[in-house]
């Protein structure tokens, strides 16, 4: 099609009639350029297109294409593309021509039933129903496929009365029976996958041992569960690994010789990867910083097999005991990584800050470096703190002095923008030699930490401002303002504790920080902080900016992490090109591809963190169960009507302590007041309580906890719950026969 010429604004009806005549669905920045939208009416033309999704007159597919609606029958076949950790399917029509474009989103709901599940590959018979946004929410009707299969981790058991299979899933307690003949060299306590087939209504799904992964006493076996059940990619294919077992060291003409600049790492004592150095100098009243981050973009090349699998994976999986790495070890820990001693090519980022740390001018070159120390964070708050060693103490005044100095300056800015700093606590999980748990503890947050965090961050705006002002698109880092309803429940969390965020007017960043300052230091810290998080919108890419709202920041682009996170790669790549740095920069074809390559990554971000999560909470399962009985102290962070969810100081696991334990009464669920009323004796169970519990049961398998409380009838209410919490509500026990203990009654 013939691009329009520039003129006036286009009206509703030249955009509709625009992309009727497309040929294949169009994208907004297809729009954009199509009818030469200046940059002070991208804002209009993009709440113009809003309006036109919202009253369905487009359809938005796969990559948020713009097309001609195009409704699919309200009952019709689907294949499943894939199902996440939550059990919602994403599926296409089972007959779909692509030369219509790209096919429409379809998400269908999780099944409930033991074996109902839908796998990916699998077809059913579904009733749909049109999205506002053009995509379908379907319920399946029923299972076409004669084996219809649902892959599912759990663990083999065998007893007097024959063999069952625990679901690793907490939401599937009861265990299926297996037929004998289905269970070939089964052993009690194997870890497996298992094919789960219905066969009809009335009869049990059949279990099948498809994989095994390891005896449930293993230790290895808990990484393994998060990383089987994510469908996270574990062996690389044949030609991106033989691609990376190829490349060598060459410094190519035109990079420049960085080598004298007295460049350090600093990272966690366990990083297994190092691909950021800094350096910094005084620079006038401000200062002068070089960020030099492994030139990865040197060894993988748009639309190579390493660059295919990097996208597929689209970033590192971090796990306890094991890395899932984006890209294979030769790269990662070899050529990419920027270990001491050693020459490494790198893109560098030159930023000058003025003494208020804000960016006053930046450039970017690609050179060969040699990083001068590996430093922990430890190390280098230590030295600062005066105690340096044998490492940092030659570092202390030409090298650690002027980052601190720099940081300063840095910090002073981030502090003028008023951004929002969470306070969340880390676990970390260590693993001994015998690859068991060691201990869990709490990272410890320094200064050291907070110093690259901020070099991290104006080298990433360095980046996104040089895109953005550019032809070339860019994967930004975007993360939007927080959704009215869910400001809307956070007000409501936090007026019985004493807090309270401003309604009805634009939300800033400062809003939050203001009640997080106020909390600071208090036992109402954690559950704040924690409330405020889940009020947040969720990070991720995207072509189109939106800004950072946590950061406070107009543009943000991730740059500093390509050996583990595809985002910055592909920034890499725009900058090359932008820069004219050389070879391996941003192709025609990956600018086309960017917002399905955005959309991708967010959700590999997801899925990694969820298997994150999921093999920290198994580890730490499995580090408590030798301490069933005993007694910890937690505080309530969830209130439910089925019970209470409390997280424990020592350790930071969160358990459940079932509704049906608490002391006998009629509980009341008081959405509210997020709390537990009892009716009777006025007993109130309110969220970030502090509380007594006995661990009861803890399971490795799901990761989950099982909690009591601990003589939760002896003293007054007020003790679990603030006053204020739920008003009107009794502050002491009725006269009479005390609570008896015994089984709820409803």
């Amino acid at each position: 099609m013939a691009r329009k010429k520039a003129g006036p604004f286009p009206s509703r009806d030249e955009v509709l009639r625009y992309i009727a005549d497309s040929p294949t669905p169009l994208t907004k920045r297809d729009l954009v350029r199509a009818f030469q939208i200046q940059v002070d009416d991208r804002p209009r033309f993009k709440d113009l297109l809003r309006e036109i999704e919202t009253a369905g007159e487009v359809d938005r597919g796969r990559g948020r294409r713009l097309a001609k609606p195009e409704a699919l029958p309200s009952v019709t076949v689907l294949r499943v593309v894939s199902v996440d950790l939550d059990g919602e399917a994403t599926a296409t029509p089972d007959r779909w021509d692509e030369s219509d474009g790209p096919p429409p989103r379809i998400f269908i709901a999780p099944e409930s039933r033991p074996g109902a599940a839908l796998s990916a590959g699998q077809r059913a018979l579904v009733r749909l129903r049109q999205q506002p946004d053009g995509s379908y929410a379907g319920k399946v009707l029923k299972a076409l496929d004669d084996a219809r299969q649902a892959r599912q981790l759990g663990i083999l058991r065998r007893a007097r009365t024959g063999w069952t299979f625990q679901s690793a899933d907490r939401r599937q307690r009861d265990p299926l029976k297996i037929d004998p003949a289905d269970v070939v060299d089964g052993e009690d306590g194997d870890v497996v996958v298992a094919a789960l087939e219905t066969r009809g209504r009335l009869h049990p799904a059949r279990v099948r041992i498809t994989e095994r992964l390891g005896k449930a006493d293993d230790p290895k076996v808990f990484s393994l569960l998060a990383i089987h059940a994510a469908g996270i990619p574990t062996e690389f294919p044949a030609e991106a690994a033989d691609q990376a077992a190829r490349a060598r060291f060459e410094v190519p003409a035109g990079y420049a010789d960085l080598t004298e600049l007295p460049l350090v790492t600093i990272d966690g004592a366990d990083a297994r990867d190092f691909d950021d150095a800094v350096w910094a100098e005084p620079d006038g009243e401000g200062w002068h910083l070089v960020v030099a981050i492994a030139d990865v973009a040197h060894y993988v090349p748009a639309g190579s097999p390493l660059d295919r699998e990097a996208e597929k994976r689209g970033n590192s999986v971090y796990l306890p005991d094991r890395v899932v790495p984006m890209l294979p070890e030769a790269l990662s820990n070899g050529l990419c990584s920027l270990v001491p001693g050693e020459e490494r090519l790198c893109l560098a980022a030159d930023l000058w800050i003025d003494g208020d740390g804000r960016l006053a001018r930046h450039r970017f070159r690609r050179g060969v470096m040699r990083s001068y120390a590996r430093l922990t964070y430890e190390q280098v708050q230590a030295a600062r703190d005066g105690s340096p060693d044998e490492t940092t103490a030659p570092l202390l005044e030409t090298a650690i002095a002027p980052l601190y100095g720099a940081f300063a300056s840095l910090a002073k800015a981030r502090e003028a923008r008023g951004t929002l700093d969470l306070d969340l606590p880390e676990r970390v999980v260590r693993i001994g030699e015998d690859g068991h748990v060691a201990g869990i503890a709490e990272r410890t947050r320094l200064d050291s930490h907070r110093l690259i965090e901020e070099f991290m961050i104006a080298a990433n705006v360095a980046a996104a401002e040089s895109l953005a002002g550019s032809r070339l698109g860019c994967i930004y880092r975007v993360h939007d303002a927080p959704d009215p309803a869910r400001l809307e429940a956070l007000s409501d969390a936090l007026s019985p504790l004493g807090y309270r965020i401003a309604k009805g007017q634009v939300i800033r960043p400062r809003a939050f920080t203001q009640v997080l300052e106020r909390v600071r230091g208090t036992a109402q810290a954690p559950l704040v902080n924690e409330l405020i998080l889940r009020s947040q919108a969720q990070a991720a890419y995207s072509p189109d900016n939106i800004g950072h709202f946590g950061l406070a920041l107009p543009l943000y682009a991730h740059f500093t992490s390509p050996i583990r996170r595809y985002a910055d790669l592909t920034v890499h790549r725009a900058l090359i090109r932008r820069f004219s740095l050389g070879a391996g920069g941003t192709t025609e074809e990956e600018q086309a591809r960017l917002e399905d390559v955005a959309e991708h990554i967010s959700l590999t971000e997801r899925r990694a963190a969820a298997a994150e999560r999921e093999a920290v909470d198994r580890f730490t399962a499995a580090f408590l169960m030798g301490r069933l009985g005993e007694v910890f102290s937690g505080r309530i962070m969830g209130v439910t009507r089925f019970g209470l969810f409390v997280r424990l100081a020592e350790t930071g696991a969160d358990g459940l302590v079932p509704v049906s334990t608490l002391p006998d009464d009629f509980y009341h669920h008081d959405e509210a007041a997020h709390c537990l009323v009892g009716r009777r004796w006025g007993r109130v169970f309110g969220l970030g309580a502090a509380v007594t519990v006995r661990l009861v049961q803890a399971e490795p398998l799901t990761g989950g906890c099982l909690l009591n409380l601990v003589d939760a009838d002896e003293g007054a209410p007020g003790e679990l719950a603030p006053r204020a919490l739920v008003p009107g509500a009794r502050s002491g026990r009725p006269r009479g026969r005390p609570p008896r203990r015994g089984p709820r009654r409803r």
